[in-house]
């Protein structure tokens, strides 16, 4: 399979944004048979959490970038995630 070009990477992230974080969690990992996941969930930045999944037969990285916020009312606190961006960029030998 070749690498994607910048047009197809393009149409992913298009295709992606649209989706929920479940829905496009699972398109992703369904991709490439090589596919791994890097990280999930990890903090980098304040507020922003990132999955990244990296595609090697495809030539890409796609990371997937949440926000999180703490509701709840008295001693129990629950966690929301929100989903907001999809990054979809090419890996350092693609060069398509």
């Amino acid at each position: 399979m070749a690498y994607l070009n910048a047009q197809e990477r393009l149409a992913l992230l298009d295709e992606l944004k649209n989706m929920n974080f479940n829905g496009a969690k699972g398109k992703v990992r369904g991709l490439d048979p090589k596919g791994r996941l890097a990280y999930y969930r990890n903090a980098q930045e304040v507020g922003r959490w990132m999955t990244r999944y990296e595609l090697p037969t495809l030539g890409t990285r796609v990371t997937l970038v949440e926000s999180h916020r703490e509701v709840g009312k008295d001693s129990k606190v629950k966690s929301e995630f929100q989903f907001d961006e999809v990054i979809v960029e090419p890996t350092p030998d693609n060069r398509t």
